[in-house]
């Protein structure tokens, strides 16, 4: 794993900057946080002074109306906003004690250690085996041993390698959506990132396919930190520890799922949990 000198061309930040965490989080070790957090398109604000804490190896579900804020919040955590013209981000976000949102931090790096899926299974026009290697190589792994093991292992990890170790140099493409993206995710995993960043990434699946990315989550959580947007209400309930209620860009209320869901602080979460709104 990157040490915080290769996150940082330069850097001597080493701030902690203060945490909106839950109750039940008190002395828990995060992944990462944000403080203070901004994005705005133009000059629309999008996401406004978000401050959360994510814990190690849990599922954090980010829940919400369509438009409230939650993917702006999640391709901010590992800089895909960058790639957004006119996007700009205030605040920071702070991992592994330094904060990757300044304009020193090596984003390549970044991208390695916070890993991302999509919300729709975007596979490469590549083999099986292409796909997940290609990562590992461009950055730099020539071996083909090493390339073979890295596959194995990625695929495996995303619950996929049995399904597909007898036609691994076949298009990726002829896959069915469901084992596309657990390919997605295998790709991710190659890169041997900390976090993974999950856009609602069972959204475009039929419910075979999503309970075998809700069950390959639940795995995946004990080496990974994983952060999740879903729009689906019982699989926020199912698979996750944490749940941030976003609403009009703000975090309406952020704690532990059960509390969340069957006793909410806040009115309008209880509203947005029980349907009557969003």
């Amino acid at each position: 794993m990157a040490t915080q000198t290769m996150m940082y061309k330069k850097s001597n930040n080493s701030k902690r900057m203060a945490q909106l965490k839950s109750v039940s989080n008190q002395g828990k070790e995060f992944a990462m946080e944000t403080e203070g957090l901004y994005v705005y398109y133009g000059k629309k604000e999008a996401i406004k002074n978000i401050s959360l804490s994510f814990p190690k190896n849990g599922v954090t579900a980010l829940i919400g109306p369509s438009g409230c804020g939650k993917s702006t919040y999640l391709r901010s955590l590992n800089r895909m906003n960058d790639e957004i013209e006119n996007c700009r981000i205030e605040g920071s976000i702070i991992y592994k004690g330094v904060d990757i949102n300044s304009p020193m931090a090596n984003v390549f790096e970044v991208r390695k250690q916070i890993g991302m899926v999509f919300q729709r299974p975007n596979p490469f026009a590549k083999s099986i085996y292409r796909n997940v290697a290609y990562g590992p190589a461009h950055h730099g792994i020539k071996n083909k041993s090493k390339l073979d093991e890295i596959v194995e292992d990625s695929l495996r990890k995303a619950a996929l390698w049995d399904e597909v170790k007898d036609k691994l140099h076949q298009s990726a493409l002829a896959l069915s959506g469901g084992q596309q993206q657990r390919l997605c995710i295998a790709r991710a995993l190659a890169m041997n990132p900390d976090v993974l960043l999950l856009d609602e990434p069972a959204s475009a699946l039929d419910p075979v396919s999503t309970g075998k990315i809700e069950e390959l989550i639940g795995e995946l959580k004990k080496d990974y930190s994983i952060i999740i947007v879903t729009h689906n209400m019982q699989q926020a309930a199912r698979i996750s520890d944490n749940t941030a209620f976003f609403y009009m860009g703000e975090v309406v209320e952020y704690g532990e799922t059960e509390q969340i869901f069957t006793n909410p602080y806040n009115e309008q979460t209880e509203n947005y949990i029980s349907g009557n709104f969003g």
